[in-house]
């Protein structure tokens, strides 16, 4: 009995020990089968990383805007046809960006910076990855809208200050400083005043050769002037208008004021006395030395764009400035007291910009001496020309920029390099501040300029430059100034017509009626409780 006890024991032990195994393989099987389940499951996609920005974007998404199609790349060359390098400029939060210098050549497109950088581009030209879209910079700024009693609206700052009013097809502007700019159509003439006392009136000219030109009387401090410009369209936009020469020089004085001088010069320019010089001596110093005319040329265009904004300021803050002269007067040159915010690199873009326009001056007055003709067709303004970036304020601007209906100014003598090509709805584009002055938009931040405004700073800078040329052919052989070739001119196709008599007079009517406007203005804004 006791045997056949402990047999029962081990089967029973036996069939036990079966059963644990069997449970403990039926475990394993599982297990193994959830893991391949869970290994052939897709994992989820990485989150993609945030794009790099430049300025501070807001807590709100943008509204995304309709998709348009991109526009089509050009040839970033000089006028030459010779290889260019493009340094990108610094990112506007400063820092080193890792920006990258890239030859470009004849065939080339635009140069294609590192995301965040301010010179990044996608090569269709439009804004790429590190510059804020067009739309973003573009903002409706802060304020209020009001409808203006017999028709016209206003836009209100949400001080109550007026910032832009149109009424009976007149458009005002008021920056923050003081400025205005008015803009209407009378009697088929385009009035623009830019300042107390200043501004043009353009009127049709005459159809030649395929091309529309117009006369355009400026006004600077009641004294006249006048010039032709040429009107065209491009993009499906009519009108962008550029300045037309009244006359050219020879094509050798031109290859000699692009090509070095075989010394660099010292050169006197007697600014030392000058109330504008003292005003801005913390802004702008004059090359010690000119290796070659395009530096000269370079010095002269700043300074004419200074004395032209000291001018401006003295007429809006006659106090200010009258008290900043008396003791800047007397004080040494700015260009001995250390550095200055235009700095040499900025003033090296402008070179560049100065050497590819005397290129195609001299290209230029090349096909008039051989009797070639142009012909009429679409062609890129300078405003967007690839190959153009810098740009100098030629007059008081106030521009949206930085997000969340943020706006700051702009006034003569400021340098804007453009980082994007297309515009957007409203024919804007971006502009990153290279140089600026106290109290206006501080260099490095990106804003939004409209085309036009680029287009009429490119033309100031063509007209200034024939100035400069006139005043280095009559100082050639003096003052240090190498002897320069043929200096004699050739008048162009389409001479210049007398300045509009009445142009002083049209001007002060504008701006009387838009002080009458501005007052009703002031009235319904308080009514309606400002």
């Amino acid at each position: 009995m006791h045997f056949i006890s402990k047999g029962n024991n081990t089967l029973q032990n036996s069939v036990i020990i079966l059963l644990l195994l069997s449970a403990t393989v039926v475990a394993m099987a599982a297990n193994n089968q959830t893991g391949k389940t869970r290994t052939s499951a897709p994992q989820p996609a990485p989150r993609p990383s945030t794009p790099v920005r430049q300025l501070a974007p807001t807590a709100r998404p943008s509204t995304p805007t309709p998709s348009r199609p991109s526009a089509p790349t050009y040839p970033s060359t000089n006028n030459l046809g010779r290889a260019t390098t493009r340094t990108t400029m610094p990112s506007a939060t400063g820092g080193n960006t890792g920006a990258k210098t890239e030859t470009v050549g004849k065939n080339e497109k635009t140069t294609v910076a590192k995301a965040g950088t301010a010179a990044s581009l996608d090569r269709s030209g439009g804004a790429a990855k590190g510059v804020i879209n067009p739309t973003s910079l573009n903002r409706p700024p802060a304020g209020r809208e009001i409808s203006l009693k017999g028709g016209g609206t206003a836009s209100l700052r949400p001080n109550g200050q007026i910032r832009s009013i149109d009424r009976n097809g007149m458009h005002i502007e008021q920056g923050p400083n003081g400025s205005r700019r008015i803009e209407s159509t009378r009697n088929g003439a385009r009035i623009v005043s830019t300042a107390k006392n200043s501004g043009y009136v353009q009127r049709p000219y005459v159809t030649r050769n395929g091309y529309t030109y117009v006369s355009r009387t400026t006004v600077v401090n009641s004294v006249t002037y006048t010039a032709v410009y040429r009107s065209y369209s491009y993009g499906g936009y009519c009108c962008y208008y550029s300045y037309y020469p009244a006359f050219y020089y020879t094509p050798v004085f031109y290859g000699w004021a692009y090509n070095p001088w075989p010394a660099p010069v010292y050169f006197g320019w007697g600014w030392g006395a000058a109330p504008w010089y003292g005003y801005y001596g913390w802004y702008f110093a004059p090359y010690p030395v000119y290796p070659a005319p395009a530096f000269w040329l370079t010095d002269y265009l700043i300074a004419t764009h200074l004395q032209a904004a000291y001018a401006a300021q003295a007429a809006t803050d006659t106090g200010a400035v009258q008290q900043t002269q008396a003791s800047e007067n007397t004080s040494t040159p700015a260009a001995s007291s250390g550095p200055v915010t235009l700095s040499p690199e900025v003033k090296q873009a402008i070179v560049e910009e100065v050497k590819a326009q005397l290129a195609a001056e001299q290209a230029a007055a090349t096909q008039r001496s051989s009797g070639g003709q142009q012909p009429a067709s679409e062609e890129v303004p300078p405003a967007l020309d690839p190959a153009r970036r810098t740009f100098i304020v030629a007059t008081d601007l106030v521009v949206p920029g930085g997000g969340q209906g943020q706006e700051c100014g702009l006034t003569e003598g400021d340098v804007l390099t453009r980082i994007s090509d297309t515009p957007d709805q409203d024919r804007k584009v971006n502009v990153s501040v290279s140089a600026s002055k106290k109290g206006d938009c501080s260099a490095g931040k990106q804003v939004a300029v409209a085309v036009d405004d680029l287009q009429e700073m490119h033309n100031h800078f063509e007209e200034q430059l024939d100035k400069g040329m006139q005043e280095l052919a009559s100082k050639q052989g003096t003052g240090g100034l190498p002897k320069a070739p043929d200096v004699r001119t050739v008048a162009a196709e389409i001479p210049p017509p007398p300045p509009d008599p009445n142009a002083v007079k049209t001007l002060q009517d504008q701006q009387a009626i838009a002080d009458q406007t501005e007052a009703q203005v002031v009235k319904e804004a308080f009514s309606q409780g400002s």
